[in-house]
């Protein structure tokens, strides 16, 4: 990508976006392109593709997806489907009409089979059946991964797909329903902390173990393949490192300084065994991540903190008006 291409971030609000755009300023990209929500609703074919006519970015990320955990997923399937078809398909589509050089697909480490040999190969894609629970979101995921590739084989677009591991970072969405397990936990942990609570609730056995990529490690990855990777063939972008659940909560206790006890809701649902991402081909291309899993917690819990801090004086200066 040169410098002063028109670069399109979809979905930039988010965790992988807004880290995108911290990782283009830092390459030196002067032209970025971004839409809120409010302002360009991706689910919508019309209002898409008139943005990409009036725009004509050269270069396109999609990171906009509907995400969420293990009970969004679960309680609204039917959601999740549609509006990442819709997300998927009207992107992919508008960028072949307007001629885009470049695109680059986010998709997800779900897209594998629930019991894929680990650590999981490119090549396990679409050879099983799918995760019960996320098996909507990955099926929109799927339909986007091979859309990208049916364009360059009828048209010769250069559409490429890479699939993260879980990651995690700033603007990540924290909310304990809806959330993933990392930014959750993370949360949960503060709150006893600061509210001296004798135990902290960890969904599951904690038995399956998952790997975790800080969000700016994966954005530098999602810019490195698109200056250097032209093949349909997807890629996992990953630390190629996991981690048991347990494990990964007793390294947030530690983190957030937390005394108490932590317990196990063997009620709640634990999700895949496993999902570790075979990340060779990355490598081999020259790519490896850089902030470690405690390093990545460390700088998303100061965050996490400021950013509460940073509602509760808003909240403090609204009441004082």
């Amino acid at each position: 990508m040169e410098e002063k291409a028109k670069v399109y971030v979809a979905g930039h609000e988010g965790l992988v976006g807004s880290a995108l755009l911290r990782s283009l300023e830092k390459e030196g990209h002067s032209t970025v392109i971004t839409r809120s929500k409010k302002d360009l609703d991706l689910r919508d074919v019309e209002k898409v593709e008139n943005f990409f006519k009036e725009e004509k970015p050269e270069y396109v990320f999609v990171a906009a997806a509907r995400v969420g955990g293990i009970l969004a997923n679960d309680t609204y399937p039917a959601n999740f489907i549609l509006d990442n078809l819709r997300i998927g398909s009207n992107v992919i589509n508008a960028a072949y009409l307007s001629n885009v050089k470049k695109l680059l697909y986010l998709g997800s480490s779900c897209i594998y089979p629930r019991e894929a040999p680990q650590p999981i190969k490119e090549e396990y894609f679409m050879t099983g059946a799918l995760e019960p629970t996320n098996e909507a979101y990955a099926t929109a995921k799927i339909a986007g991964i091979k859309m990208c590739q049916a364009y360059n084989r009828q048209y010769g677009t250069n559409f490429i797909s890479a699939m993260p591991t879980n990651q995690f970072g700033p603007n990540d969405n924290f909310g304990l329903e809806n959330s993933h397990v990392l930014p959750a936990l993370l949360r949960k942990f503060v709150e006893a902390k600061v509210n001296n609570k004798p135990t902290v609730s960890v969904w599951g056995s904690g038995k399956p173990k998952r790997e975790f990529m800080y969000v700016d490690d994966l954005a530098d990855a999602c810019i490195f393949l698109m200056n250097n990777y032209n093949d349909s063939e997807i890629v996992n972008v990953g630390t190629g490192e996991d981690i048991s659940i347990s494990d990964l909560a007793k390294l947030i206790k530690q983190v957030t300084g937390y005394k108490g006890l932590i317990k196990y809701d063997h009620t709640k649902p634990d999700g895949m065994p496993r999902k570790w991402l075979d990340v060779s081909r990355l490598h081999s291309l020259g790519y490896k991540h850089s902030v470690s899993l405690e390093e990545g917690l460390v700088k998303t819990c100061e965050w996490y903190v400021n950013h509460i801090k940073e509602k509760e004086m808003k909240v403090e200066r609204s009441m004082a008006r």
